[in-house]
């Protein structure tokens, strides 16, 4: 045998030696990753594990799983072990009787790059830093006093809006009801929180509008990375210009919130207020001026540094903008589909206001079946279907199985918002259900069967600020106008496909015929 042949042979014995560890690993890995009492798991594949059975649209899919695995399902996200929770039962044993053990948040190269390494009060890790900027953010923004406060602006924009429809109707146009809906919510969030509205007019760095950079924004935090999950493959983000994407547009909003920052500082000095710029000269402070106000007072333990000035800032649009303005999008397409029920809520709104020109808050607190369309809409259509995912800090046994501790925790709230144990016929848009069956139940995290903003320590905190705008703009909407879709077209007709992302719009704009109602 010549060295050649020799050579050959080691190569191709070596080459099978290879194989047959890389076999014995993936074996090792598939079958004993899991203990004995862990809660039931579907198939899952080598170094993907259950990635693959996610689909577009993770929420339907997750169902469908655990329709066979039940309510507590554990899934592998690569070399991530993932808890599914699938009922309201489940549910409450994570966020009420656990809820400590559950209130930390996963890592994502995406919320760290984006939302400035985690200061935010969304991403921040459980502990006292994420305390105090969440008590910032409630005792000067999201507190039912100042939402109280802020009544005005969402009056105005409101107004606006209606307007707005009003000018499309006077020529008979085509109504993009969910480029309104954006528009608005974006409005009140700007005017409260930086003092001044941007928009589309607006430019940043970059020759992007304010309005582009936003929803590149919003667009990017519903983006999967697989580096969060198979660690050893976030060389892929790189290679798919996820990367410099995220630096990219990290870099607009931080050039951008420098400016407004360094604004409001200018503006401070020029008046000699001392930290009392106000909201469109409303006699209010802005929320950038009350930061600003926090970080030179030193009021809070800790510095408030810049990072965490731009995080809180940019918290505001990312869980304010989207996830209000879908709720609208979807209460008026479920309205469109039904027509009765829109009469009923016409009816009940054109009574209690009566002839006036336009509504306002004082008007709404009478307006029962107008909250039940509210709440039958976050139901079926919770924005964040599967709410922001936690993570277990130590060991813990749920319905008699072990969970290990850094095992992530997905809710399912849209499944839990259609379970049949909880209401009768759960994919029927009804109302009333939450006027007779359902009266007692709310949204604000004390009932299990509807939790489309979380529950316990890390509940969206603002949820009064979120359905504050969707009252007053819904309201609006049914009682200045009678709706109907293009081209005569069938409200059976009307498209519900779901768009993919984080946060669950419509897949195409909700276009409308608005024609105006005589008082």
């Amino acid at each position: 045998m010549n060295l050649l042949e020799i050579l050959l042979d080691l190569n191709e014995t070596f080459s099978l030696a290879l194989v047959a560890i890389f076999l014995i690993l993936v074996y090792r890995w598939s079958f004993t990753t899991l203990s004995k009492n862990s809660p039931p798991s579907p198939p899952k594949l080598p170094i993907i594990g259950n990635l693959h059975q996610l689909g577009l649209q993770p929420h339907r899919s997750l169902e469908a799983l655990s329709q066979r695995c039940g309510p507590l399902m554990l899934l592998h996200f690569g070399s991530v072990p993932v808890l599914v929770v699938s009922s309201s039962e489940a549910a409450s044993e994570i966020m009420r009787t656990h809820d400590l053990n559950f209130s930390n948040r996963p890592k994502s190269v995406i919320l760290e790059k984006l939302l400035c390494n985690y200061k935010d009060v969304a991403s921040a890790p459980y502990g006292e830093y994420w305390r105090q900027v969440k008590s910032i953010c409630v005792l000067n923004l999201l507190s039912n006093k100042r939402v109280r406060s802020f009544r005005a602006v969402r009056e105005d924009e409101t107004k606006s809006m209606i307007d707005e429809i009003t000018k499309h109707s006077s020529f008979s146009r085509v109504v993009n009801l969910s480029e309104m809906f954006a528009t608005l919510t974006n409005g009140v969030i700007c005017r409260v929180a930086l003092g001044r509205k941007y928009s589309s007019a607006d430019c940043v760095e970059g020759g992007q509008t304010f309005k582009e950079l936003l929803l590149e924004f919003g667009n990017l935090l519903g983006t999967f990375s697989i580096g969060d999950f198979i660690p050893w493959l976030a060389w892929l983000n790189r290679v798919n210009g996820l990367n410099a994407k995220l630096d990219r547009v990290a870099k607009q909003f931080d050039d951008f919130l420098d400016k407004v920052i360094q604004d409001h500082k200018d503006d401070r000095s020029r008046s000699g207020n001392d930290g009392q710029s106000q909201i469109d000269n409303d006699n209010q402070n802005d929320f950038v001026d009350v930061l600003l106000e926090i970080q030179k007072a030193n009021s809070l333990g800790f510095p408030l540094d810049i990072i965490s000035i731009k995080a809180l800032i940019l918290d505001m649009f990312a869980a304010g903008t989207d996830t209000t303005y879908t709720v609208l999008e979807w209460a008026m397409t479920e309205l469109l589909r039904h027509p009765s029920i829109m009469s009923k809520l016409q009816n009940e709104v054109r009574e209690i206001v009566g002839n006036k020109s336009h509504i306002t808050e004082n008007d709404l607190v009478d307006m029962r079946y107008l909250k039940a369309v509210i709440k039958e809409t976050l139901r079926l259509h919770p924005p964040i279907p599967l709410l922001v995912p936690r993570k277990s800090t130590q060991d813990v046994k749920i319905n008699g199985y072990d969970i290990k501790a850094n095992t992530q925790v997905i809710v399912n709230a849209w499944q839990i918002g259609r379970d049949s144990k909880s209401y009768h016929n759960p994919e029927e848009y009804d109302p009333e259900r939450f006027l007779n069956t359902h009266s007692g139940i709310d949204y604000k995290g004390n009932d299990f069967q509807l939790i489309p903003f979380g529950a316990g320590r890390r509940i969206c905190p603002g949820i009064q600020f979120a359905m504050a705008i969707n009252e007053i703009a819904l309201a609006n909407l049914v009682y200045n106008f009678n709706w109907t879709l293009p081209g005569g077209a069938k409200c059976e007709d009307l498209e519900m496909s779901e768009s993919t992302g984080v946060t669950i719009h419509r897949k195409y704009p909700l276009k409308v015929v608005a024609i105006p109602y005589s008082y």
